[in-house]
């Protein structure tokens, strides 16, 4: 038995060391990868740059390792070439939608489609980017059955394949504000260029910061794309109903800031219509009897003057 083991081992020697060196060297180059990862986690201040850091000599170390592993067990470069066309078509055929996750992947990053922080819409999900693998884009799941921007508690994984197949919606890249809109129901008997003054008046007091923080932001777009100009300014539109008189005021905010800005001009407004005493009033939905009709009850077998 022993000299059976012997005579293997003597036989198969070259494969045996190469499957050491093998070993060796896969446990410096993790180890090494390692190393780095810790370096950086521990002296890059930036959040950003290290974790872009620490993501690409993870992506750096895989593709040594693939390479390693390849050249390690083919032997000469013309087996290496061979062995990668073959490898190719398998996997090309059976990891389909694997390979198109990392494709997107390398797509998201290199043209920057969005980043962790961004708000995005994918797939008909939305939420905040949190983590951008060479697979998967995680997210924190924002609405659902929750109103407004806000965070349903969900984290979510999206293939980065979905890049390639659905529009992707970044609510922060370049321009981090958007427009929205508040509807102010009022009563016809109401003072309108009162009503549109108090509407104007709060717009300024809690828009100004938005309106002139977004102005510099958009000149900057102007230059990058091929847009015309925009009204960035809050505006004031009326509508007639059958109930009342909608005013309607169109801003820019925060993106992150939609719900507490909407609060606040609803606050203002309230409060300045309620200080009017009965000049402007909210509308609300009224119904008008024309005619009252007339009922005439009698009794079986009773004649009129019965």
């Amino acid at each position: 038995m022993y000299d059976n083991y012997i005579a293997w081992f003597n036989k198969n020697d070259e494969l045996i060391i190469r499957a050491v060196k093998y070993v060796v060297i896969l446990f410096c180059i993790m180890l090494l990868i390692r190393l780095v990862k810790r370096y950086f986690t521990r002296n890059i201040p930036s959040t950003t740059v290290r974790y872009k850091s620490v993501k690409s000599v993870q992506t750096i170390g895989l593709v040594l390792i693939v390479i390693l592993t390849i050249s390690f067990f083919t032997g000469n470069v013309r087996d290496f070439t061979l062995a990668i066309g073959l490898l190719s078509a398998g996997v090309a055929f059976a990891l389909q939608e694997l390979i198109l996750s990392i494709a997107g992947s390398i797509y998201i990053f290199v043209l920057r489609v969005y980043k962790p922080g961004d708000r995005i819409e994918i797939n008909k999900i939305k939420g905040d980017v949190i983590d951008v693998d060479t697979v998967y884009t995680t997210m924190m799941e924002i609405g659902e059955w929750v109103d407004s921007d806000n965070y349903s508690g969900r984290i979510v994984k999206v293939s980065n394949a979905f890049v390639f197949k659905s529009a992707v919606y970044n609510y922060s890249q370049d321009f981090p504000f958007v427009w929205d809109e508040i509807n102010i129901p009022i009563d016809y008997n109401s003072d309108l260029e009162k009503a549109e003054e108090i509407i104007n008046v709060a717009a300024k007091e809690v828009l100004s910061e938005y309106t002139e923080t977004s102005k510099k932001q958009w000149k900057e777009i102007v230059k990058k794309y091929f847009i015309e100009d925009a009204q960035l300014d809050p505006t004031v539109a009326v509508k007639i109903t059958d109930n009342w008189l909608q005013i309607n005021l169109r801003y820019i905010v925060d993106f992150k800031k939609r719900r507490i800005t909407k609060t606040q001009l609803y606050d203002r407004i309230a409060k300045s219509i309620a200080a009017t005493n009965g000049q402007v009033k909210i509308g609300s939905t009224t119904l008008d009897i024309i005619n009252n009709p007339t009922v005439d009850v009698r009794m079986k077998g009773q004649d009129k003057n019965g």
